[in-house]
């Protein structure tokens, strides 16, 4: 009796089941493409909603976006940055155009193109001319005497550049050449008398003796060395030595000037004579300081070249910033979506 009233109430169950089944098809498919969204969205069933699963998702895509726009920031920085060194870069080069740096270059030669020494003695004479070497001067034997002029000389008449009315007498010695041996010219100069507190004599120094002599117009060629070069003095009752060196100059068009330094001292002459006079006396040295000859020019330190290759370094760095974050914003906008659409699924799942 009791198996028969299970059997009974079992048969009478799933009876009713398979009318509730029939009776409602349609809510049957619902729940079941419910679980298939469910599944294919990786949404666990009911009971486990509550748990801590979502909010775990939740704080992980958090982290990400927080993740994303930090280092979208960086790179944006990083392009700020970019930006600036080109900007800086651009006005480096552009100052450095404007400024050139001095170059200062040495070259070393054993003989020297023999300058030339232009004399204005006005009314002295000169009593004597000599080349020595290794700095060996042997005593005047009759000082204010005439003596052995050995130095090539020419005299020459012209017009002063300044005024074009005053002529002007210049003598013109060839000066020393060969370095290695220390040759110098020495020079002795007599003045009768003077109407002056202090006598002196004037000299210029040009670059080329043999450019003087063969020049056709003379006096023009002393005009534009009086008006080129600077002049000095040496006094008299003295022995004045003058030590030589050349700079040249290169210009910003390719022309070269020539200029000379020199180093002056004065040793005070003892007139040994037996019956000094009321003449002056003259003593003058001309002889080259070192083998160098010191050339300057003006470069330009800024390489366009290297400019080039920064700025293309540079915009490279801007253009793969600026894909990196077009990437990442598109990647947070990807993530948004995905966030909101498991958000949508979840409430729907959950109504």
């Amino acid at each position: 009796m009791a198996l028969q009233d299970g059997l009974k109430g079992g048969c009478g169950q799933l009876s009713e089941d398979v009318e509730r089944v029939s009776e409602n098809p349609t809510e049957e498919r619902e729940g079941d493409m419910e679980v298939h969204e469910d599944s294919s969205s990786v949404i666990l069933p009911d009971g486990e909603l509550g748990t801590t699963t979502p909010s775990l998702r939740f704080s992980k895509t958090c982290l990400k976006n927080v993740f994303s726009v930090i280092l979208l920031f960086i790179y944006l920085l990083l392009m700020a940055v970019a930006v600036f060194l080109v900007y800086q870069t651009i006005s480096d080069f552009r100052e450095k155009l404007k400024h050139p740096v001095m170059s200062v270059t040495y070259k070393e030669v054993s003989l020297y193109d023999a300058p030339g020494i232009a004399f204005y003695p006005g009314k002295a004479q000169l009593l004597s001319c000599k080349h020595h070497y290794y700095d060996h001067i042997p005593p005047l034997v009759n000082p204010g005497q005439p003596g052995d002029i050995e130095c090539t000389t020419q005299r020459i008449n012209y017009t002063d550049p300044f005024t074009n009315q005053t002529m002007k007498y210049a003598l013109v010695v060839q000066g020393p050449r060969d370095v290695k041996k220390r040759e110098l010219v020495f020079l002795q100069f007599h003045l009768n008398e003077t109407n002056q507190d202090f006598s002196a004599i004037d000299y210029l120094l040009f670059s080329s003796f043999q450019e003087f002599v063969s020049s056709s117009e003379k006096a023009k060629f002393m005009k534009d060395c009086e008006s080129s070069y600077s002049s000095w003095k040496f006094s008299g009752g003295f022995r004045t030595w003058v030590k030589m060196s050349l700079v040249k100059t290169k210009e910003e068009d390719g022309s070269e000037t020539v200029e000379f330094k020199q180093e002056t001292s004065v040793v005070n002459y003892i007139d040994q004579r037996t019956k000094p006079g009321s003449d002056q006396l003259f003593f003058v040295v001309f002889e080259w300081k070192d083998p160098f000859i010191q050339t300057v020019q003006d470069i330009i330190t800024a390489n366009p070249w290297n400019m080039i290759a920064l700025l293309c370094g540079i915009f490279l760095a801007l253009f793969k910033a600026a894909d990196f974050a077009k990437l990442s914003v598109k990647w947070m906008i990807k993530i948004r979506r995905r966030h909101l659409k498991r958000t949508r699924q979840v409430t729907n799942h959950i109504s």
